[in-house]
Parts: structure tokens; C-alpha cells; sequence
């Protein structure tokens, strides 16, 4: 069922970017009296659609392969490589007998579109709910770092009061793209005295792997055990829910860090396990496993990470929005100039339909919902403007090259880069839905 609701909301949100994207084009192409032949969600590959009707001179349809969708304009080539209404004169309603700005605008128009939705979607939910967030100077007990953290260098108890010399007044600043594309420079509190760490350019491939978590968290405390694993170690200790944890192999037990730390410490041993129970401090023996587990669900006593709240209205949550959306393009612009530097891997980067899908989640969220697709339309408008034929950016690119020399480039130029182009597509398309298989695959060997 989780696998459905997945496949729905994926399905559902490619759907509204993949219309009003098409309509940007559609709209633009109306505007300075071009003929539009057709719009279509998804395509109808070998002329397979799966609804179509006509109104006033247009096809509107949803085809049967759900990898994009288009709007064919006439008089233009496209990805449809359909030529044969060039081999005649030139009609005033055809996309080539335009000025070359106003079809600069057409092919701009879907990604114009995009940025405005995206814009849109933050701003709304910015207005809708706020911003939440953990106040840095209120983490008291510092932060703990996971594998990737301390390879960084960072300890536990720290605490990042600085990135690049800006001050953090938001934990989520620390765990954010403009610490995690690296080469970055952390200021941090440690035992009364700053010391400065620097952030690998490459970080991102350890995160891919291994998830945000294992850089860094607050540090919680331990309160108590919630609940044990049928048969686990904790179980067959004598070990009970409600027991508070206070020491394994003599180290102090307070924070989750250090239960995890003293725990992994001594796999595969008989360990000394101190607790709390009903008044009374006693001892079991028991013989943490290979993976460095107990078998226990333990408690976090989350009042220690206080969280603040700021409500915006209508016009303030602009701003706000607009930023979350722009940084959002700029953040993903750079991580791909990091895949084009060799310093971030591809199939760490990229994802596909199924891992787009695994982000929605197996239940629905309209929050995350809608928050996903405002990221989402944020990287198809960097996706399209991209340089490559058959895409946006590559017409564009043409119509530059155009407006420069005064006159357009061959139909058999066109042609030829629209099939480049579009081998390119099919290729990266290949490459991230194989790159999503492998991970998911990843996921479920033990």
C-alpha cells in the first residue's frame, strides 16, 4: 500500500510541474500568435494516448509514458523530429516565422513558469505555517556527531557558533547545503576555546551513502528504556521498560551519544550494565551483539532542544519564501558544478522517479508534499535552462546564437542537435532510474 501512495504522489506532483510548465510554453506561444498543435501530459510515444480531445484547433491529451510532457508548436523542431511542415513556405502563425526574442521567450516561458511556482508554493507555506526552528545558543548540551561528523573533526559536546564567519543562529543552519557542498569553514566551542574545522568539498558522497544524521544532531539526553526487542539482549539481560540506563562497562551513561558509543565500544562482549529501577540502582550482565546493539528503544528527553516559532504575514512571508525557493536553485546549480568538477559522484547526486518517490514517503503529508514539489519545480527550471539540445536551454542557446550572427541556424543543424540532445536525455534518464534501482537495492541487503 505504501508503494502505491509513493507512486501517487509522485505521479500527482510531476503532473501539476509537467502541466503548468507546458503551459508557460503554450501560453507564451498564443500570446505572439503562434499555432499550437498539441499538449500533451506525458508522451504518447508511437502515437499511444490514453485520453485525448480537440478545442479550437488544438489536441489536448495524456499520453501513456510518464517521463515528461510537451507542447508541439508549429513551424518548430522539436523533440518530435517532425519536419515535414518546414519543407514548405513559411506561415505568419508558425514559431520560425517569429522575431527571434519572441521566441526566445517561448522556449524561456516553462522555466519562468517553474521559478514563479516554486516561489509561490514557499511563500504559501511560509505564510501557512511559519518558520520553525532550534535556536542555536539553546543547545546546552552541544551537539554529537555521527561517522561523517567526526571524520570532519567535530566531538561530542561541541557546538558550531559560526560557517564562513557568519554567526548560527539556527541549528538547521548547521546541517544545511551551504555547510554540506563543502569547503567550509566551521567555527567551533569546545571546551571554553573556538577552534576552526573545514567541511571536504566531497562531503556530499559520505552523506549520500550514509544520511545527514551520521554528520551531526543535537545531543539528547537518555531518559529511560520505552520498549525491548522480542528475544533481544536487553530481554534476555532481565532488562525491563521504565529502566533508566547509568552506566555500561563502568562508562557514565547520559547522553545517547555515549550509550552508543559505549555500546559499539564492547560488541561482541559480556558488558556490566548499571540501571535505575523502581528506586533502586542494580547490575545485569549481558553480551551486546556483532552490530553493537542492545535490543532497546531508549527514550530522548527532547525538552532539553527547545524549538521557537515565527509567524509571517501575507506580505512578510514573500520575501521569505522567495528566498527558500532561490536558494534552493542555487544550492542544487552548485552541487551539480560539484558532479561537473569530479568532486561530488553522480550516483550520489542524481536521483530518479524512484528515488523522488522514496522522498514523498509512504503516507501522505501535505505539508512535505507540497514542500517537495516547490524543490522539485525549483530543479526542473535549473534542469531546463540547462545548455542542452532538445531542452529549453538549448533552444534558447540557438536563438542566442541567432540574435548574434542575424540569421537562423540550418534546418539539418537543428535536427541533428535535436538528436543529440535527446540521446542525452534517454541516457541521464537511464543513468538515474539504474542509480535509484541500485540504491534501493542497497537498502535491503543486510
Amino acid at each position: 500500500m505504501s508503494g502505491l501512495v509513493m507512486a501517487g504522489q509522485l505521479l500527482l506532483g510531476l503532473s501539476i510541474l509537467i502541466v503548468l510548465h507546458e503551459l508557460g510554453h503554450f501560453l507564451a506561444a498564443r500570446a505572439f500568435g503562434i499555432k499550437v498543435e498539441k499538449f500533451y501530459l506525458f508522451f504518447d510515444a508511437w502515437g499511444v494516448k490514453l485520453f485525448k480531445f480537440n478545442y479550437k484547433g488544438c489536441e489536448y491529451g495524456i499520453g501513456w509514458l510518464p517521463l515528461g510532457g510537451y507542447v508541439k508548436i508549429a513551424g518548430m523542431i522539436d523533440e518530435s523530429m517532425d519536419t515535414e511542415q518546414l519543407k514548405g513556405e513559411p506561415q505568419p502563425w508558425e514559431f520560425r516565422s517569429k522575431p527571434a526574442w519572441q521566441r526566445l521567450i517561448v522556449m524561456l516561458a516553462g522555466i519562468i513558469v517553474n521559478i514563479i511556482l516554486g516561489i509561490f508554493i514557499f511563500w504559501m507555506l511560509t505564510l501557512r505555517y511559519g518558520e520553525t526552528f532550534i535556536p542555536n545558543d539553546k543547545l546546552t548540551d552541544g551537539l554529537a556527531p555521527g561517522i561523517i561528523g567526526k571524520q570532519v573533526g567535530l566531538k561530542a559536546g561541541d557546538l558550531i557558533t559560526a560557517i564562513d564567519g557568519e554567526k548560527v543562529v539556527r541549528f538547521e543552519d548547521v546541517r544545511s547545503p551551504k555547510v554540506l557542498l563543502g569547503n567550509t569553514k566551521l567555527s567551533v566551542l569546545r571546551d571554553g576555546q573556538t577552534v576552526d574545522l573545514i567541511v571536504p568539498g566531497d562531503i556530499l558522497n559520505e552523506v549520500s551513502d550514509l544520511g545527514i544524521d551520521e554528520f551531526v544532531i543535537p545531543r539528547f539526553r537518555v531518559t529511560h528504556i520505552e520498549s525491548l526487542q522480542k528475544g533481544g539482549t536487553a530481554e534476555k539481560a532481565g532488562l525491563k521498560p521504565g529502566d533508566s540506563l547509568i552506566a555500561i562497562n563502568n562508562q557514565p551513561i547520559v547522553f545517547w551519544d555515549q550509550m552508543s558509543d559505549a555500546l559499539l565500544a564492547n560488541k561482541n562482549k559480556e558488558t556490566s550494565i548499571v540501571f535505575w529501577r523502581a528506586g533502586k540502582i542494580d547490575t545485569v550482565q549481558a553480551t551486546i551483539d556483532p552490530e553493537g546493539k542492545l535490543g532497546i528503544a531508549a527514550g530522548r528527553d527532547i525538552s532539553r532542544i527547545p524549538q521557537e516559532q515565527i509567524k509571517y504575514g501575507f506580505l512578510e512571508a514573500l520575501p521569505i519564501g522567495a528566498g527558500k525557493a532561490w536558494g534552493s536553485l542555487t544550492d542544487n546549480a552548485k552541487a551539480l558544478g560539484k558532479v561537473v568538477t569530479g568532486q561530488v559522484k553522480a550516483n550520489k547526486a542524481l536521483s530518479g522517479p524512484v528515488g523522488i518517490a522514496r522522498m514523498f514517503g509512504g503516507e501522505v503529508d501535505w505539508v512535505k508534499f507540497w514542500s517537495l514539489v516547490g524543490l522539485l519545480s525549483m530543479a526542473l527550471a535549473l534542469m531546463n535552462i540547462l545548455p542542452i539540445p532538445a531542452l529549453d536551454g538549448g533552444h534558447a542557446l540557438f536563438l542566442i546564437v541567432e540574435m548574434i550572427k542575424g540569421k537562423p541556424l540550418s534546418d539539418k543543424f537543428m535536427e541533428r542537435a535535436q538528436i543529440v540532445g535527446f540521446v542525452i536525455i534517454v541516457a541521464l534518464m537511464i543513468f538515474a532510474l539504474g542509480n535509484d534501482i541500485m540504491k534501493a537495492m542497497g537498502d535491503k541487503l543486510p
